[in-house]
């Protein structure tokens, strides 16, 4: 544990050592955004009525600016709440502070409501609203030096990437990835985790039908146990799956994860729903090949940055997890555009108003590719007045 918290100030400090930042936050604005849909989204352990999304605005003294986004899919109150945690316990953290970097703010934060975690039960809300606060500095940051936030934060990529459709229910999903492939992607995921008999004649009709160079994924949503995992990555090992996500419960040890993979072709993919050190812990059991943490869930740029590149170091695949608004898939690319490697970017293929009008421009999506602007910061801003009709709460704090 000591040696991964070494590791992460180590990746901060040394990024930001380079430009001698002096940061000083003075207003920070919270919009809570509801969005209805005709078609809910499923998954194992719920459905999903409507899309919310959680969005950050940031200025400095200087007038310079940046947007963050709280991951907040689940339960429906998730939204109002997190925005509530920011305005009540984090705002006074941070406004009116001078900070030398990102990190720093980002460890101030942590360490500041880490009792509060321990004490409120809230350990989870509270790394989503950090999250999202994370992402808006080094927005704002990047936006001073004026470069593409990916190149802040890695010189070595550029900003194109392989997108795949996400979230595919398993009602119509045959015909969910014809109008995805339709649109120009060559990767899609969908939802097992049902009924074995169900998820099978899913997969199946699906693999049936995949075009040369096309890649399947399923999810499982954490839907079974290592039992019923065992069985059913036997049944699907026959199929070109390029990994098998969230088989068993996030909280299961090690030794149970461990015994999937071993018995699995399949590869395994976990990391929505771990925190902190939880990552390296899945990176030294060597039991998960595909490594997916959610930007706006835990960690934020600081935090995910140096899982992304420990990864990759061992070998293993990084493909952010991201099913929420348009700041948090663009800061997801960001990312996978700063890392590298072989990873895909997750973009919903799911009904959602808040994907596009929340990220504008939006990037462009050519030839099967998803390509960062070269504008500075994150490259994009939300339209208010295009998506005002799916604003439910707005707050603004000075210092």
């Amino acid at each position: 544990m000591l040696k991964a918290t070494k590791f992460m100030r180590n990746i901060v400090n040394s990024k930001f050592s380079e430009h001698n930042f002096s940061v000083c936050i003075e207003r920070l604005e919270i919009f809570v955004f509801q969005a209805p849909i005709t078609t809910p989204v499923r998954t194992s352990f719920g459905i999903m009525h409507q899309r919310p999304a959680v969005l950050l605005r940031i200025e400095d003294n200087n007038g310079a600016f940046g947007w963050g986004e709280v991951w907040c899919n689940f339960p429906s109150s998730a939204a109002a709440y997190r925005s509530a945690l920011i305005t009540s316990e984090l705002s006074s953290i941070i406004l009116g502070g001078t900070f030398t970097s990102s990190g720093q703010i980002y460890r101030k934060l942590s360490e500041d409501t880490a009792v509060l975690a321990l004490q409120s039960g809230d350990g989870g809300a509270l790394s989503q609203a950090i999250a999202g606060l994370d992402i808006a500095v080094w927005d704002l940051i990047a936006n001073r030096l004026n470069i593409p936030l990916y190149q802040l934060l890695g010189d070595k990529h550029s900003g194109v990437m392989q997108p795949y459709a996400s979230g595919i229910n398993p009602d119509g999903a045959l015909q969910t990835v014809q109008r995805c492939r339709a649109e120009g992607y060559r990767a899609f995921k969908v939802k097992v985790g049902f009924d074995p008999e169900k998820d099978v004649e899913i997969v199946d009709e699906i693999a049936r039908n995949l075009l040369p160079g096309e890649h399947l994924m399923i999810d499982a949503n954490q839907a079974w146990s290592v039992e019923e995992a065992l069985v059913m990555v036997e049944r699907f090992d026959t199929y070109p799956l390029d990994w098998i996500e969230e088989p068993l419960r996030a909280d299961r040890p090690w030794s149970e994860w461990a015994r999937l993979s071993n018995a699995a072709d399949i590869p395994i993919a976990l990391g929505e729903n771990l925190r902190g050190t939880l990552f390296f812990e899945a990176l030294d059991s060597d039991a998960v090949s595909v490594i997916q943490p959610d930007i706006c869930k835990w960690g934020g740029f600081t935090g995910c940055t140096p899982v992304a590149l420990s990864a990759i170091s061992r070998g293993k695949r990084y493909c952010p997890h991201y099913l929420g608004g348009g700041i948090g898939l663009i800061a997801s690319a960001h990312l996978l555009a700063a890392v590298g490697g072989d990873g895909m970017l997750e973009v919903d293929c799911n009904q959602n108003p808040l994907k596009e009008l929340l990220a504008t421009p939006f990037p462009e999506f050519v030839d099967g590719l998803f390509r960062l602007s070269e504008q500075p910061g994150l490259g994009v801003q939300p339209d208010l007045n295009a998506a005002k009709d799916f604003i439910v709460a707005h707050d603004e704090i000075t210092k």
